[in-house]
């Protein structure tokens, strides 16, 4: 007869998990000796080292009673609903693992790849990174409304940062975020910005992406967002609409919006 000591040594498990066992009902406990101690027999260890396995094999304990019972069809039927469980946690846990990896990768983890060529694009023509993550925090709302647009929206992007007025605009917003507010910057990259705009406007680019852009509550929120990131923004806004123009992400000239309202 065994001392717990010893059945959970020849079970290869601790004392503290064989009193677990007892606790969960899987393991029944038997009654002390003359001398106050409990005595465990073969059967004991044999038990125990067959609720060891199934627990090491990811059985939850609430099951394992239900599999040391059962018969064979029901075991198998049993084991082979436990090792989808298993394959689906590892899955997840895979995914979990690729996840953390991508956490080096920086701007990976939050936005699409397209969105990534595209940012770094912007660090390497000299954007402030400051700009950058701002973008990138904006595109993150993008992707997650618009995530079949993303690889059309990113490639006019991309094409944009071919006219160097793009680039000076990135430029002078950089340099307004890293040396505050300044009036006369701020009125040239209003007066930019509605220059770009205006030559946008006349190639029906705005008309295209207002039709892409067809969610008016959205489009909103992520102009609020912008705004509320910066108080640069609300000033670029104001200016922006005493020459005419109204919006962030999707600009549009202010008697075009008021006509639409009137309509």
């Amino acid at each position: 007869m065994l001392t717990i000591s010893e059945l959970a040594a020849y079970a290869g498990v601790t004392v503290r998990a064989v009193r677990h066992y007892h606790a969960k009902g899987l393991l029944p406990e038997p009654e002390r000796d003359h001398s106050g101690y409990r005595r465990y027999d073969a059967k004991a260890v044999v038990e125990l080292i067959k609720i060891r396995t199934l627990a090491e094999s990811g059985v939850p304990l609430a099951r394992v009673q239900e599999l040391l019972t059962a018969d064979e069809e029901e075991f198998e039927a049993a084991v082979a609903e436990i090792d989808r469980r298993l394959r689906r946690e590892i899955r997840e846990r895979q995914e979990h693992r690729r996840q953390i990896a991508r956490l080096a990768a920086g701007d990976s983890l939050s936005v699409p790849g397209e969105v990534v060529v595209y940012l770094d694009e912007l660090r390497a023509r000299g954007v402030p990174e400051a700009l950058v993550e701002g973008e990138r925090d904006g595109w993150i709302l993008m992707a997650a409304r618009w995530p079949e647009k993303i690889p059309e929206m990113i490639a006019d992007k991309l094409a944009q940062l071919e006219d160097p007025r793009t680039v000076q605009l990135y430029r002078l917003i950089g340099e307004l975020l890293e040396l505050g507010p300044d009036e006369e910057r701020l009125n040239a990259v209003a007066d930019l910005i509605a220059e770009i705009a205006e030559q946008a406007a006349e190639r029906g680019d705005l008309d295209r992406q207002r039709e892409d852009l067809n969610d008016e509550a959205f489009v909103a929120l992520v102009d609020a967002f912008a705004s509320e990131s910066d108080p640069l923004v609300v000033r670029l806004q104001e200016l922006m609409a005493e020459r005419g123009w109204s919006g962030w992400i999707a600009m549009e000239r202010a008697d075009d919006q008021a006509g639409a309202g009137s309509r």
